[in-house]
């Protein structure tokens, strides 16, 4: 049972062919929000995941789309169908990345260090990861504007993974889409739409987690579906106002949300 409608809401989810998109996209799906769900390569994962929606109790639906959030024209193109398909778009979570095993298998237990790192792969993730949600989002605040509402929602992590021994340009890689929060949120304070960061709060058991990860450690990894809850709610008319901020998952509940800190670097601690 969702505890937040959202019917009538039209989404972008990127990266929901597996893990936290999928998790995100059927949420919201079942809240009763339209989604346009969005991967680069992954057409077969998509079609399951709108298969799946539509055996859902609700009226909410996923379109699944192909489209690369480096490309400034696929951006255009999934802002542009999410329009022609529902009539508008209220919502854009920009989670599609690129994690550090396309660094290496063994990031976990073989720190690599930044000079050791073959720079096509650091280009890779940094634009995914940082260029990614500005293409997007870009491509859908125009969109926002006219339909008088309208959401941002960040993927980010824990601050202290961003300062994690060997995890560049991961790391670095969210520390700017924290950046990008916070200062998105400034630019469009005059406006009805909101920019939030949302993170798990620890490692996910998503497929960013290598084969060597240890055995004893996958107990202690957090669902996918954790992040629904604290979505439903940035989703929602009840989170209007509230902008700028980041939201742990696992600390997640509507009474906290007043007590959640600002986006980007704190001044005197670590998440």
């Amino acid at each position: 049972m969702v505890a937040q409608s959202l019917n009538g809401k039209v989404v972008i989810v990127t990266g929901a062919a597996n893990g936290l998109g999928r998790a995100m996209a059927l949420g919201l799906a079942e809240a009763g929000a339209h989604v346009v769900a969005t991967t680069s390569r992954n057409a077969a994962a998509l079609e399951a995941l709108a298969a799946e929606a539509h055996r859902l109790p609700s009226s909410g639906t996923v379109v699944p789309l192909l489209g690369d959030v480096t490309n400034e024209a696929d951006c255009d193109k999934v802002a542009a169908t999410a329009i022609a398909r529902f009539g508008a778009l209220h919502i854009l979570v920009n989670n599609a990345g690129r994690g550090m095993k396309y660094v290496s298998e063994a990031f976990m237990t073989t720190p690599t260090r930044f000079w050791e790192t073959d720079p096509q792969t650091w280009q890779m993730i940094i634009n995914t990861n940082v260029n990614g949600p500005f293409l997007m989002s870009r491509a859908v605040v125009p969109h926002l504007l006219a339909a008088g509402w309208g959401r941002i929602i960040n993927l980010s992590m824990n601050y202290e993974t961003m300062r994690r021994r060997g995890f560049s340009p991961y790391g670095p890689s969210k520390a700017a889409l924290e950046s990008e929060t916070i200062i998105w949120s400034q630019d469009l304070k005059d406006t009805p739409i909101t920019v939030n960061a949302l993170l798990p709060g620890g490692a996910v058991e998503t497929g960013m987690i290598p084969a060597s990860f240890p055995v004893d450690a996958r107990t202690r990894l957090l669902r996918p579906e954790i992040m629904v809850p604290p979505l439903l709610w940035l989703a929602s008319e009840q989170s209007d106002g509230f902008t700028g901020r980041r939201i742990v998952a696992s600390e997640w509940s509507p009474e906290k949300a007043a007590n959640s800190t600002n986006a980007g670097w704190p001044m005197n601690r670590v998440q």
